[in-house]
Formats: C-alpha cells, structure tokens, sequence
C-alpha cells in the first residue's frame, strides 16, 4: 500500500522542480536574475528535502515494514514535505515581484499556492497521525485514503508556478547553478 502513496508521492515532488527552467539566453535583466539567484538559492536545499521525505515513503513500504514504522516515516514525510513547501513560499514572497509584467500577481498567487500545499502536506502528516496501527486491516485502509489525498495534491494545479516561471523570469532562473542542480535532482519512482 505504500507503494501507491510513494507512486502519488513522486509526482507532488516534481512540483517543486518546477521552479527550475530549462531554458536559457544570454540577454540578461540585472534586477530579474538577482531575483532569480534568491528564489533558486533558497529552493534547492527544500528540493533536496523533499527528495528525501519521497525516498523514505519508497524505503519503508508496508510490505517489509510495521504499520508503526511506516506511519512515523510517513508522518515526518510529511512534515518534512509541509516546511519546504512553505519554506519556498516563503524565500518567493522574501524575494518580492519580479521584475516583469504582472511581476506582483505572479508572485501573490505562487506564494499563495505553495501555502496551500504546505498546508495540505500537514493535513496529510495529521491523517497518518490517526492512523489505527493496531489494525492492519483499518491501517491498510487509511493508507489508501492517503494516497487518494495524495494523488489529487499531486495532480492538482501548480498553474501559479508555472506562470511564475514562464517567459523571462524563467530564463533568468535557467541561468541560475542552484536552479541547474534543484532540476537535475533525480525524481521519485514507484517500486
């Protein structure tokens, strides 16, 4: 059962490799790529934990594990997952506009929308909180009801981050090494 909440798992992660841009031109706007350089300065180390919260749901399956081992993992996952997310949230809002057109509103709504996944990943560290460890069956149960959880949070829109990173404020960040290195940062896969 682990495995369908780590498979749901690692495409929530992908969201935070959003911030990082792929592509690149050599015109520069001085004020943009600064802004850029602080944003994916503070994104990398979050990408990083988020990384690790995905590969210990992957390492501690229920199928060689307890239901208490998997809960504790999964609970601090979780956690982990919540204050990156609103880590990046917030080195976006510190960071302030950028400099492009409509810099404030892109800002406001990705800011917004990484709070609410942090938000939700706690939400989710609270279900697995409450979950009956006692009971495989119930345990196996409320797993599931993660993972569902899971799976729309995971599919539900990064549409604030994608129009944050799109056009010049996503080539100034292609251009930043801790951007490079947030994106090349291998992505969760089910077992």
């Amino acid at each position: 059962m682990n495995k369908k909440l780590a498979a749901a798992l690692s495409g929530g992660a992908v969201l935070v490799l959003a911030l990082s841009a792929c592509t690149s031109d050599n015109k520069g706007n001085d004020k943009l790529d600064a802004w850029a350089k602080q944003v994916c300065d503070a994104v990398q180390p979050q990408a990083k934990k988020i990384e690790a919260a995905n590969a210990a749901i992957q390492k501690e399956t229920s199928d060689n594990s307890t239901p208490d081992q998997v809960r504790k993992t999964d609970a601090q996952a979780f956690q982990d997952m919540s204050d990156a997310y609103k880590a990046i949230g917030d080195a976006v809002q510190k960071a302030g506009a950028p400099d492009v057109d409509s810099g404030a509103k892109k800002q406001t709504d990705a800011v917004k929308e990484l709070d609410g996944i942090a938000a939700s990943y706690a939400s989710l560290k609270k279900q697995v909180d409450g979950l009956n460890v006692k009971d495989q069956a119930k345990f196996a149960d409320g797993l599931k009801g993660i993972a569902t959880s899971l799976d729309k949070l995971s599919t539900s829109g990064n549409d604030a981050l994608k129009n944050l990173e799109e056009g010049d404020v996503g080539k100034a960040m292609a251009k930043q090494a801790s951007c490079k290195s947030a994106s090349a940062a291998p992505s969760a896969t089910a077992s």
